[in-house]
């Protein structure tokens, strides 16, 4: 099946503009994955490696593919802020795509620190889904999430210890999917990433 093409736009926030791509699937829509992306105080943007894997994995699903930059990053407006202006953006973000595509269906996916703001964002506003990779749970004060969370986590991060996604994961009964010999980035393993992904919100 061929990629979804990338549509790249400015989308109105809260600070200003929100950089954004998005890739609408060739197949019958879902709803909207918004997607988001690593720590930008360490050069994360919506075109890691591992986001850009979520995008291509969800549009293949039937999802609109939404990947927008955190404040600061690209051609969006604003400053880092924490998690907390960033939470602000991404509802503005889900907003405008659930207003455009004509849904209430929403899936939120977010990698490292992304997945920190988007335990947030599910605080605020009604998901279907969530599926965090590479959660930061040992760096930022990340939520609890709904059962049906799919976590993916890689085996020998150096970043966020599995150790340290087990100890917020277990008071909550939630599985956490582990890739053997998987490192943060998931360096040789985005397809196995891929393959998870398709597995558990096909």
């Amino acid at each position: 099946m061929p990629a979804a093409p990338i549509e790249h736009l400015l989308i109105p926030g809260p600070a200003g503009h929100i950089e954004t791509d998005i890739q609408v699937p060739s197949v019958a829509q879902r709803g909207i994955a918004l997607i988001a992306h690593p720590n930008p105080v360490q050069g994360g943007a919506k075109d890691n490696k591992v986001v850009t894997t979520l995008a291509r994995t969800f549009a293949g699903l039937g999802y609109v593919a939404v990947r927008p930059n955190f404040r600061g990053v690209g051609a969006t407006d604003g400053v880092h802020d924490q998690g907390i202006g960033e939470t602000d953006d991404l509802i503005a973000v889900a907003e405008y795509a659930m207003t455009r595509f004509a849904t209430r269906t929403l899936l939120l996916a977010g990698f490292s620190f992304g997945s920190f703001v988007q335990t947030r964002v599910a605080k605020r506003i009604a998901c279907e889904r969530m599926v965090l990779v590479g959660p930061a749970v040992n760096r930022f004060a990340t939520e609890t999430v709904p059962e049906n969370t799919l976590v993916v986590h890689g085996e020998l991060d150096d970043v966020v210890p599995l150790a340290a996604v087990f100890d917020w994961a277990r008071p909550q009964n939630l599985p956490v999917v582990v890739v053997p010999g998987g490192e943060h980035f998931f360096h040789g393993r985005l397809h196995l990433l891929a393959q998870i992904v398709t597995r558990g919100c096909a």
